[in-house]
């Protein structure tokens, strides 16, 4: 005769096997006691899995309840799962719906959590609040032990989830309308219209934004960005910001010798040499001489608003902007700084930490993100940036990320395989 207090009921499954320990009311409390030790092991995986950093705190008991869940209680959790939560979530927690998470294969404890979360209203969807919030604390461990039993999805194929294109690839493309006056590469060749290349990429987005606005006035310009979205502002500067800057292919008429002696007024924002170390202002340094001159005769007339720029361009006459221009044009421009963009494998290296080898996580608090709905993971990783869901940690790794980022690390997740885990509490002697 088995002893109650000692029964292991393992429920195994084509791809997934979870271990119970005993009924939960008698063992609840004893999962992580003083000196205990637990095993995790991968079914088919890596040893590398057990590298990932423990909790912080040590858990409560209650939390854990899900690991000690038996047969009984996963078909209870079963019955409550379809009447309760297949509709969204599928039948065998599969979701069939965009921006809704697979559950089949998560780990429970991470799914006991959330879902007592939405129960208390810690986490405003009331569409899930008002589908949990009658349910029982035993309730929510049934079926969050249920769905951690299921087969998890099956990673999603390459040509079902695409990932964005290489941004700065991309601003080429968005880019190609810009070339007959700014030259292929951002270099101009046209004497009145500016060189784009050596420009912080944020400095030229809010140029692109403010004649998209009418904030600067040309309809050329306004009719061309008009319908580009902000993703394509963002590409087309990264393009420019990427290319190797050359001096603008255009006569500077005027003296530079003379210009320079003009500069030293400039140079507090320009930089001495024509390089700004200030994302929101502009170098100057190979910029086409004619359109220099242009935009201080703006400033001089009020079509260009700047309260600091109208007062410096105010004393100056015709000859001294051209020998202002000539000056800045004679300069050798320099790359911004631009930080160098990440892979999808990389930036997951980082994610990885915490989530686990290729996001089959081996911390039961802690949600799996192989083979996970892309649309979903996108949603989740922007509701993070935004404020919507809040945790310190996850703010601070997605605030690097760029909307590229976001879909491509989304979409290497949702490519990789899940894989199942046995959790395997040790009682202490």
């Amino acid at each position: 005769m088995k002893d109650s207090t000692s029964r292991t009921e393992t429920g195994t499954r084509t791809g997934i096997v979870m271990s119970r320990f005993g009924a939960r009311s008698s063992h609840a409390g004893s999962l992580i006691a003083p000196g205990a030790l637990a095993i995790l092991l991968w079914l088919g995986g890596s040893q590398g899995a057990l590298a990932q950093k423990p909790p912080a705190q040590a858990p409560s008991s209650d939390e854990l309840r899900p690991l000690y869940a038996n047969a009984m209680d996963v078909d209870e959790g079963k019955h409550l799962a379809r009447t309760t939560c297949s509709n969204c979530h599928g039948a065998e927690g599969l979701s069939t719906t965009a921006g809704v998470p697979n559950l089949a294969g998560q780990r429970s404890v991470y799914l006991y959590r959330e879902l007592r979360a939405y129960a208390s209203g810690a986490r405003d969807v009331s569409a899930m609040t008002d589908a949990v919030k009658f349910l029982s604390t035993d309730a929510l461990i049934d079926v969050a032990a249920y769905y951690a039993s299921l087969e998890p999805a099956q990673p999603a194929a390459a040509s079902d989830v695409k990932g964005s294109a290489d941004p700065a690839q991309a601003g080429k493309a968005a880019a190609a309308g810009c070339a007959g006056c700014h030259g292929e590469i951002g270099v101009s060749k046209t004497p009145g219209t500016p060189s784009l290349v050596g420009l912080d990429p944020k400095y030229l987005v809010a140029a692109m934004a403010a004649y998209k606005s009418g904030q600067r006035k040309n309809d050329i310009m306004k009719a061309m960005i008009a319908p580009l979205a902000e993703a394509n502002l963002n590409n087309i500067a990264l393009f420019y910001a990427t290319q190797k800057p050359v001096r603008a292919q255009t006569a500077a008429p005027g003296n530079a010798t003379a210009g320079q002696a003009l500069a030293a007024s400039c140079a507090g924002c320009h930089g001495a040499q024509g390089i700004s170390g200030n994302p929101a202002t502009p170098s100057l340094a190979g910029q086409d001489a004619q359109y220099l001159a242009a935009v201080l005769h703006g400033y001089q007339d009020g079509s260009r608003s700047d309260a600091t720029m109208k007062g410096l361009a105010a004393g100056l006459d015709d000859g001294a902007i051209k020998n202002l221009a000539a000056y800045y044009a004679s300069l050798q421009p320099q790359p911004p700084a631009v930080p160098k963009s990440l892979t999808a494998a990389q930036w997951a290296e980082r994610c990885d930490r915490c989530h686990g080898i290729n996001g089959n996580s081996a911390d039961p608090h802690v949600p799996a993100l192989a083979a996970q709905r892309a649309d979903y993971l996108e949603k989740v990783l922007d509701a993070y940036r935004s404020g919507v869901r809040r945790s310190p940690e996850m703010a601070a790794m997605v605030d690097v990320l760029s909307e590229n980022d976001i879909k491509n690390l989304a979409a290497y997740y949702a490519r990789q395989k899940a894989r199942a885990v046995v959790y395997v509490p040790i009682p202490s002697r």
